[in-house]
């Protein structure tokens, strides 16, 4: 392994995980807030609204997200929908992303036993104050090893967007590797970013869950 070529490789690299923490976490945002929606709906039995979410929730979770980024990058301009790749990545993660965040939120809500909401109703709360005072702070204290399992998992799926002319980090492990042949120190390289990019969330999101589970239920 050449040493040389590991520190000349480390800006372009830098750049990278810049940019794929950059479009990642706008991704992860919105696909927070898609699932908080999503399981409000879910909790409300809106039903027309719930059976839709219902077909988005399984398309979204059964097909890849090379084939929703493709539909949303090729297809959509077919349609006269310009949309740039960063926009791209952004949208596909947060929809795949949503996808799974209402089904960790909707776990979530139903772990809660139906006696709370029942008695902050006899106290003459409305649902909306129901679920927002006492179901969701619950339902997410429930749900943190979920939502950490989603965040890394979606950071992972940013390993994509390289096919969408995105200079994320495969993106340039891959380019590098083309134009120099220098496989192993460009597969380390990229090892070593997606460790600095995700351990410390896996490390972090232990220590929230550990404190979560202890106020929850004592230690």
């Amino acid at each position: 392994m050449d040493k040389d070529i590991l520190i000349e490789y480390l800006p372009l690299y830098k750049d990278a995980l810049f940019l794929t923490m950059k479009i990642g976490w706008q991704g992860i945002l919105l696909a927070f807030v898609i699932g908080l929606v999503g399981s409000a709906i879910l909790y409300f039995k809106v039903r027309v609204v719930k059976n839709i979410l219902g077909v988005y929730i399984e398309v979204f979770r059964n097909t890849p997200l090379l084939v929703q980024l493709f539909f949303i990058y090729f297809a959509l301009p077919k349609v006269g929908v310009q949309i740039s790749a960063e926009a791209c990545g952004v949208l596909g993660l947060g929809l795949l992303g949503g996808a799974y965040m209402i089904e960790t939120f909707r776990s979530g809500v139903e772990a809660i036993p139906i006696i709370q909401s029942e008695s902050a109703a006899s106290l003459g709360m409305s649902h909306f104050q129901i679920l927002w005072h006492v179901i969701l702070p619950q339902a997410i204290s429930i749900s943190v090893p979920g939502i950490l399992a989603n965040v890394i998992f979606l950071l992972k799926e940013t390993s994509v967007f390289s096919t969408i002319s995105l200079m994320d980090l495969m993106f340039t492990a891959k380019d590098l590797i083309g134009m120099y042949a220098k496989t192993i120190e460009c597969l380390f390289l990229l090892v070593v970013f997606y460790l600095i990019m995700l351990l410390p969330i896996s490390i972090i999101g232990a220590v929230v869950e550990r404190r979560m589970r202890y106020g929850q239920f004592g230690d």
